[in-house]
């Protein structure tokens, strides 16, 4: 689990033109905090160190420290509302969470080895990602930047399903509690299609020789 800790403070101007003013001075990100016993709090983050933390993918699926008025509250990221075509956020929901209490979130599915696969490099197979992530329930302190998969053994012909993920210690997938209609494919390496080129000269050497033939016929 990667380690973020943001800066933060209460934030009393509320409503959208004090979010606008908070935005035109380009110090901080207008945010709320949720969940638990406590109410909504609305916030504004330090801008800098949270556009350096949102690059980074392990951001999303973390347990983030906010240092709000010099206590901290741990918290994870469940919304950004973005500019429609500038590149800033707008807005950040953040919950709070109880390191007692289990969390579900998404987490990212990361494959290695798949230029070298079986049943891609010696079976000459096509490699098929049907999921980027997936959802997990655990308490904070287990919660996985990822998921692996490693794919070096897996020949053609093969499709993994979630049931098939390497989970670590107290890690459980959401869809799989659901039942095993819910074990949804995740990953297949299938027989490479022909190319456009190499089935088109096939389909026009047929039609010739039909044409040759129906002539021939015809005579």
């Amino acid at each position: 689990m990667s380690d973020y800790t943001l800066s933060a403070s209460v934030r009393n101007d509320l409503g959208k033109g004090a979010s606008r003013r908070l935005r035109r001075a380009n110090e901080q990100v207008p945010a709320i905090i949720y969940g638990g016993e406590q109410a909504p709090q609305p916030i504004s983050v330090d801008k800098t160190s949270f556009y350096k933390a949102i690059e980074e993918e392990a951001f999303f699926s973390s347990v983030i420290t906010l240092q709000l008025d010099g206590k901290a509250q741990q918290v994870v990221v469940r919304d950004l509302q973005r500019h429609p075509y500038k590149p800033l956020v707008t807005h950040a929901d953040f919950m709070r969470i109880d390191a007692t209490h289990e969390i579900t979130m998404r987490v990212p599915l990361h494959v290695v080895n798949a230029e070298t696969a079986k049943g891609v490099k010696d079976e000459g197979g096509e490699l098929h990602v049907l999921a980027n992530e997936v959802e997990v329930s655990c308490l904070p302190k287990d919660l996985p930047d990822y998921l692996e998969i490693d794919v070096a053994d897996v020949a053609l012909g093969t499709t993994l399903h979630l049931s098939d993920l390497s989970l670590p210690a107290g890690v459980t997938v959401v869809e799989l509690t659901h039942g095993e209609d819910h074990d949804h494919a995740v990953l297949s390496i299938t027989q490479a299609k022909v190319r456009g080129g190499e089935a088109e000269e096939g389909e026009e050497g047929e039609s010739a020789e039909g044409g040759a033939e129906g002539e021939g016929s015809a005579e």
